[in-house]
């Protein structure tokens, strides 16, 4: 039997109706405003409570549960066996199938929504904001209807290495240099804090003669990775700068030698290196850059690099200034779905980490921030991690959040944070095994992250739960020394001194945790975290217990 669709029009007058000659259409204006709620939504998804807040706000919980669950008997009574093609429900969650949607009408054939007035604050309130804001519009689209946003990542070209010397065990090496900066470029394009520069656009340039105004004003690049290779007998040396394409400054210069024999099996250590550096550079120069400068002072490229590395540093001064950061730039970026997702990733953090004045809130600020990102670009698999990691920490859905992961590594397989993530539910879980590999391939693909921490601290996690107690905690020491107010990787560290039996250490570092956060609890910690119905959970819980903490 052929599934049904539906056609939905969102401009001028709304329409939701089949697309069978003959076929239903939904006329009640809180009908057609549920549907529209669940069109505009990541997935096709809204929770219950936000439907019934939104549509029926001015009753009662339970006036309110009823009338969601009446309104779905009606249009159940008007699609009869339609209504199971397209929409699906559980206790907590309302979903459209998206596959079955076919949108009619476009942005400037009408007014968002003409003709549907309804009285509930809550509804009206989001229509308002979706009026005002035409990029908002845009992003219920595909990518191609939209205006494209302007760059908000730093922008770096690898040019290839000039090649010196006499040529390798008797080969041209001509390729050497030229193959180097390709493999520079690909592991700089895993991160999601950069754009690259292609390859073929920067080999094009002649690199007999290196002319940073060229770089910059052909490529556009902000950055520019610069360098030599030169082999002498049997050995290889390297030379690399980093430049400031502006200004030709030179960020930092480095050397890697080693014997030409062994070149390419050591050639991914040195590239590593390489990346790293470059990451770490670009981070610490947008937050000299952005220290004592208000905010509409600062280059586009430098306001988000800033606003993230500053989230992930442990003083909670630099975590406030992070968000006047990130929100500058979507304020100048509003169609930018990754500026979004960052957003959405500073309130979780906030709420996690116990540092929200309005947990609910910032809860609410976190699932819309990354509602929006998927409405931009719905095929990002970074903007799906995100929502993913928003849902696990705050709601703990872990099974939204393990959808999330999946769907994000299918688009993207090296995606290190979507990898990162997948291994801390897998650990939160209960399959600690596959949470180790994951985690580790997670370090491995991670080509710059300004929060290296945050890898190691959540591979400590993995690594407690697959009992390996004395490498879980050195991981969790060496996260602590790079950001010694991350509670959870005192956690971990707590957990794996208890089953080693340290016990002193263990208490000294549990008298840590409730020092940062005097009011913890292991009560608190089982009802807040998203293992705490786990037996992962319950582990800790013990260890906690053992090392003192209430």
């Amino acid at each position: 039997m052929k599934l049904a669709r539906l056609e939905i029009s969102l401009f001028g007058a709304c329409v939701v109706r089949s697309t069978q000659p003959g076929g239903f259409e939904i006329s009640g204006a809180k009908h057609k405003a549920l549907f529209a709620l669940l069109a505009t939504a990541p997935f096709g998804r809204r929770t219950r409570a936000f439907l019934q807040e939104t549509l029926w706000g001015t009753a009662c919980y339970d006036t309110g549960r009823q009338s969601l669950r009446r309104a779905l008997s009606d249009i159940r009574h008007i699609m009869g066996d339609c209504f199971a093609d397209v929409l699906s429900s559980t206790n907590s969650e309302l979903s459209l199938d998206m596959s079955r949607v076919s949108f009619i009408g476009r942005p400037g054939a009408g007014e968002f929504l003409e003709g549907i007035n309804l009285r509930e604050e809550g509804f009206n309130r989001w229509l308002a904001a979706m009026r005002l804001d035409p990029q908002q519009i845009y992003g219920l689209f595909s990518t191609r209807s939209q205006p494209p946003p302007p760059p908000v990542l730093p922008l770096i070209a690898v040019l290839p290495f000039r090649t010196l010397g006499s040529g390798l065990e008797g080969q041209g090496d001509a390729w050497l240099g030229d193959w180097l900066a390709e493999e520079v470029c690909r592991s700089l394009s895993r991160s999601n804090l950069i754009s690259v520069i292609s390859h073929w656009s920067s080999r094009a340039l002649d690199q007999r003669r290196i002319d940073i105004a060229a770089v910059r004003s052909l490529l556009g690049a902000d950055y520019c990775v610069v360098g030599t290779s030169r082999v002498t007998g049997n050995e290889i040396v390297l030379d690399a700068d980093f430049l400031d394409a502006a200004s030709g400054r030179i960020l930092w210069t480095r050397q890697f030698t080693g014997p030409a024999s062994d070149f390419l099996n050591r050639s991914a250590e040195g590239i590593a290196q390489i990346v790293r550096a470059v990451g770490r550079s670009i981070a610490d120069d947008a937050m000299v850059h952005v220290a004592g400068r208000k905010v509409t002072d600062l280059e586009d490229h430098r306001l988000l690099v800033a606003g993230v590395s500053l989230m992930h540093r442990p003083a909670l001064r630099d975590f406030a200034r992070s968000r006047e950061l990130i929100e500058e730039a979507r304020r100048r970026a509003p169609n930018a779905a990754e500026v979004h997702a960052w957003f959405a990733k500073w309130h979780v953090l906030s709420v996690f980490n116990r540092w929200s004045s309005d947990a609910a809130r910032d809860t609410q600020v976190a699932i819309d921030s990354t509602a929006r990102a998927l409405d931009i670009d719905p095929e990002s698999a970074f903007c799906m991690t995100i929502d993913g990691f928003a849902h696990n920490n705050l709601l703990r859905r872990m099974d939204i959040a393990a959808a999330r992961y999946d769907a994000a590594l299918q688009r993207n397989p090296n995606d290190s944070l979507a990898w990162l993530m997948r291994g801390a539910l897998l650990a939160f879980s209960d399959e600690p095994a596959a949470a180790v590999v994951a985690a580790e391939k997670a370090r491995r693909l991670s080509p710059m992250d300004p929060f290296r921490y945050y890898y190691e601290s959540l591979s400590a996690t993995a690594l407690f739960a697959a009992g390996r107690y004395a490498e879980a905690l050195e991981l969790a020491d060496r996260s602590l020394s790079r950001h010694d107010r991350h509670i959870s990787t005192l956690r971990a560290k707590v957990a794996s001194l208890h089953c080693l039996g340290r016990s002193q250490e263990a208490g000294a570092a549990a008298r840590e945790i409730l020092r940062r956060q005097p009011d913890f609890t292991v009560a608190g910690y089982l009802r807040g975290h998203p293992a705490g119905d786990h037996e992962f959970g319950r582990r800790v819980a013990a260890a906690l217990r053992g090392a003192g903490i209430p």
